[in-house]
């Protein structure tokens, strides 16, 4: 059976687990919110406590706390940081719109593993308090966007970034590997005129660089914090020096140059920079779905698809059909593209969620973006080492694509003209034969004309 303590907040007293480091406001929010089941990821979990921690060292730096409570919460701060008491972290992401109820849930786990380092005795108020102490020259206002951005940045920059960037050395190597691997283009999925294998795969790298670049692009503006704002923007009840001397320490902790925002009415009451992020991070999901869908297509068959290549085979692929491989990464590619866009279409909304001083959208903002740069940058590094970095081409494929292609009348026309070179096309259609077979049959061109005439065809030119 559950043992409980008795915890006190403004309306009254609350049951709650006795091993539990919270206190009354998270235990009334457990209560509150049982909504989705989805808890906050370990990456927002870890900002909150560096942003607590950061908080008590400058408190204590300006004569706001004592050198022992200082030193308390700051060890039970980094303790959240290294994920140690993310158990304690048990709220559903939808609740308070403004994130209030998590970061009492912070203030209080903190506050109840200093109490417990000091005096030996798991939460409480006393002597370390969760509001007084904790949340010193804070607000839930402002400490939730600055988690939000400190979480993201971080993620992108440790995770999200190096993931396409290994990508895109991938689809790099495959573009000199293909260089030479002459195949046919297609246009509306028609066959249109010869390319390499070469060129498609430096297309897909390309996208992809471009993506990095968009990402690279938005870290600008998720520098900026809110810190210091306190409730509604004006900096109520904190020392005027607390919110850059704070985020100089969260910036020497993170490696990342994060600035005080230079409004903070903007970065409380809007989260445009969120909307930023969320927009670069779809055009790299959509970026990623195009290169997924040709991969698998490219690989369709083996022998009644395109088959131009051959992708790793990772696992069975049927229940029923025995021998059946399946494009099973670049699906997955696909999905968490969907994916990235739906939470896009949810941020959008909740960033239109600010009303006067404050977003009240802040944890569907912060659950849908923190989730998208997780989920993007596991999908591009499996897409990388287990799909793209295992593609061989099919050259035979390749070549027997070309050779059978109506598109090869293309090269016809500049010599034959237009009209002539349609009619070819045409008549090697409805024969079934192949274009070079047509020309040679009607003596339109010697078999030295059509070598002279289609022998940079390989090449994609």
């Amino acid at each position: 059976m559950m043992k409980y303590r008795i915890e006190e907040d403004a309306l009254g007293s609350v049951r709650v687990p006795e091993d539990a480091y919270y206190g009354a406001q998270t235990q009334r929010a457990v209560e509150n919110f049982p909504v989705s089941g989805w808890r906050f990821p370990s990456s927002f979990i870890r900002a909150l406590g560096l942003i607590k921690k950061c908080a008590a060292l400058v408190n204590h730096e300006l004569g706001l706390l004592s050198a022992e409570l200082a030193e308390a919460i700051g060890a039970a701060s980094q303790e959240v940081v290294e994920g140690r008491l993310v158990d304690q972290f048990v709220l559903d992401v939808f609740q308070t719109g403004s994130g209030t109820s998590t970061n009492m849930n912070a203030n209080e786990v903190i506050a109840g593993r200093a109490n417990e380092i000091l005096t030996g005795r798991r939460g409480g108020k006393s002597p370390v308090h969760p509001n007084d102490h904790v949340n010193l020259g804070q607000s839930s206002n402002d400490v939730i966007p600055t988690a939000l951005h400190v979480a993201a940045l971080t993620a992108i920059k440790d995770r999200l970034i190096p993931a396409l960037e290994k990508l895109q050395r991938s689809l790099l190597q495959k573009s000199e590997d293909f260089a030479e691997v002459g195949k046919i283009g297609r246009t509306h999925l028609q066959d249109a005129v010869p390319v390499t294998l070469g060129q498609e795969f430096g297309g897909y790298a390309r996208q992809v660089e471009l993506g990095i670049a968009r990402i690279r692009g938005v870290q600008a503006s998720l520098l900026e914090l809110a810190l210091g704002g306190t409730a509604v923007g004006t900096g109520l009840n904190t020392h005027p020096d607390f919110a850059a001397k704070a985020i100089e320490l969260i910036s020497r902790e993170t490696g990342s140059p994060f600035r005080e925002a230079s409004n903070h009415f903007e970065a409380q009451a809007a989260q445009d920079a969120a909307a930023e992020t969320s927009g670069a991070l779809k055009t790299v999901a959509a970026s990623l779905s195009k290169i997924a869908n040709d991969i698998r297509w490219l690989a369709s068959g083996p022998r009644c698809g395109l088959g131009e290549i051959n992708l790793p085979a990772l696992q069975p692929g049927s229940s029923i059909m025995p021998g059946k491989i399946n494009p099973v990464i670049p699906e997955v590619v696909v999905q968490v593209a969907a994916q990235v866009m739906g939470n896009d279409v949810a941020i959008t909304m909740g960033v239109q969620g600010g009303y006067f001083e404050l977003n009240t959208m802040l944890p569907l903002i912060a659950h849908n973006l923190l989730q998208s740069i997780d989920l993007l940058s596991a999908a591009t590094t499996l897409f990388a080492e287990r799909c793209i970095d295992g593609i061989t081409a099919n050259r035979e494929r390749c070549a027997q694509n070309i050779e059978r292609s109506l598109a090869l009348s293309t090269y016809l026309a500049p010599v034959l003209g237009y009209d002539k070179a349609s009619k070819i096309a045409r008549e090697a259609y409805e024969s079934g034969k192949t274009v070079r077979e047509v020309v040679l049959e009607g003596k339109t061109m010697s078999e030295r004309q059509l070598d002279e005439l289609f022998k940079e065809i390989r090449f994609g030119r």
